[in-house]
Formats: C-alpha cells, sequence, structure tokens
C-alpha cells in the first residue's frame, strides 16, 4: 500500500494504472476506520483493479461548537486496517495542502443541503461538496463509493456529480450495524457503556416505522410518533429530528407514495447520532 499525502503522488499513481487499463475506486473517509468504512473498501475492491482511500478530518463541515478538534485520528490503527483490507494507495492530505491561504472557491448544492443535516448543521454539506470536489478532482476515480448511513450527504454528492458533469459513478453500500443494530460510526467511540445502551433507541424506533409500513401504514405523521413512542422509553435519548421525506428532493411528505426515506438524529451524550432507512411502494 501506497502511503502519501501528496496530491502528485496520488495523480502519478492514478496514472500509471490507467495506462495499464486498470478501474479505480475511490473511498473518502474521515478516519478512525471500521467496519463500515473497510465494507466499502471491499465493495469497490470487487468493482476496480484499484482502491484509493483518503483519510481527511474536513474542517470546512464542522460547525464552530462541534467535534472537530476531539474527532478520533488513531493514525496507526487505521493505516493497518486499510493495508489488510487490500487498499493500494492510502491518501493522507494535510489542511494546508486542500485548503491553502488563498483557497476561496466553495461548492454548494442548492435545495438538497437545507433539510435534515442541513437544517441542524448549518454550512455542513457546503464543507462536504467542497472537499468532495476537490478530492474527486485529484484522484478521478470511476467509482465513488459512499455509505447509506449518510444517505442525505449521499444524494447530495449524486446531484453534484451530475451537475458538474463529473465522470465518475456514485455508489451506495448499506448501512453496516451492530449486532444489536446500531449502526457503526465513528462516533460512537464518545458513548459510554450506559449511553451505548440507551443509543440502540435510534434503529429500534426505526424498526418500528418499518414495521407500520410493512402492516400499510401510509401516514408520515404516524411513523414519525411510533419512532418517537419507542424513543420515550430511552431518557438518555435527546431528539434533533425525526423526518420522512422524498428519497429523491428530500423534501418532507405527508402520504408515503413512491420511494421515501426516514431519517432520524439524536444526540446521546457527547455523541450525536444518526440513522435511515429507505422503502418503497412500488
Amino acid at each position: 500500500m501506497i502511503v502519501s499525502g501528496a496530491i502528485l503522488a496520488v495523480r502519478r499513481a492514478v496514472t500509471r494504472w490507467r495506462r495499464k487499463g486498470q478501474r479505480v475506486a475511490f473511498v473518502p473517509t474521515m478516519g478512525a476506520i471500521h467496519r463500515g468504512h473497510l465494507s466499502l473498501v471491499s465493495r469497490a475492491r470487487s468493482t476496480a483493479d484499484r482502491v484509493v482511500v483518503s483519510i481527511f478530518v474536513n474542517p470546512l463541515q464542522f460547525g464552530p461548537a462541534e467535534d472537530y478538534r476531539r474527532y478520533p485520528r488513531p493514525s496507526r490503527a487505521d493505516r493497518q486496517l486499510l493495508q489488510k483490507a487490500g487498499v493500494d494507495f492510502l491518501w493522507r492530505p494535510r489542511t494546508s495542502q486542500l485548503y491553502p491561504p488563498e483557497h476561496r472557491t466553495r461548492v454548494r448544492v442548492t435545495a438538497l443541503s437545507e433539510g435534515l443535516e442541513g437544517a441542524s448543521r448549518p454550512g455542513h454539506f457546503e464543507g462536504v461538496t467542497t472537499v468532495v470536489a476537490k478530492l474527486l478532482n485529484v484522484v478521478q476515480p470511476d467509482d465513488l463509493w459512499l455509505g447509506q448511513k449518510d444517505a442525505q450527504q449521499a444524494r447530495i454528492l449524486e446531484q453534484m456529480v451530475r451537475d458538474l458533469d463529473v465522470p465518475v459513478r456514485v455508489r451506495r453500500a448499506p448501512t453496516v450495524r451492530e449486532p444489536d443494530g446500531l449502526a457503526l460510526s465513528s462516533r460512537n467511540a464518545y458513548l459510554s457503556s450506559d449511553e451505548r445502551r440507551q443509543a440502540v433507541a435510534l434503529v429500534r424506533g426505526l424498526r418500528a416505522a418499518r414495521q407500520l409500513l410493512r402492516q400499510g401504514v401510509r401516514s408520515a405523521a404516524r411513523l414519525r410518533g411510533e419512532i418517537r413512542r419507542v424513543w420515550r422509553r430511552y431518557p438518555a435519548v435527546r431528539e434533533d429530528y425525526v423526518e420522512v421525506v422524498d428519497a429523491r428532493t428530500l423534501r418532507p411528505v405527508r402520504a408515503v407514495a413512491g420511494r421515501i426515506l426516514v431519517a432520524v438524529a439524536a444526540r446521546v451524550g457527547g455523541a450525536r447520532l444518526i440513522d435511515n432507512f429507505e422503502w418503497s411502494t412500488r
């Protein structure tokens, strides 16, 4: 596995692979690698000859009161996990490389960025789209692999790639979960043992909503109410949002029709957690 922070090193490696007719897949991460990231690497390996993974804790997507400074950065463990997973190039750029002092450009996807996470974390998605646009411009992969856990982010990046004519295929992998259903997240490391037991409320609420859908319920209000009913049994869970939206437009819906996204966010102790599932009536 090649490990470098240099933009030129990435471009040279990808150019060599291209000359050999090899297909390149890219997995952008902020590190603190877990089985969710490794599942993306595995899928990337199945669709390409070479896999590039980036680790960059992007300051643009953190608000002033968020956890940028304390975000986990286990560098050695990350490197070992990615090497074992068969990654060909680990790119670890420095902030000064991606955002030199004269950097002024921002990328913004309107409408899709305004609800859900966008409403709770103003400016977050502008930071995400800006950094991913830069990463894609350097790596120029054939496939970009993203996780369903960050469904809104994936939808926004799909739109960005389409709107800017970026020649990459955006692919989503299912959310990877713990045995009790908790979605894997780097921020799970913030949870105490008691908080960890409470955090399972997110997936249990979503499962209850899914069961109502299976029973034929189509009222978004009833789905939201069912999630909140489950959450009331978990006093450590503090709701940020519970939403039912159109999976393509991300606009709230009153009645379930077509493909929808049920998305939740909550604080449990010092961790802010998100989860979701998609459902189609077709």
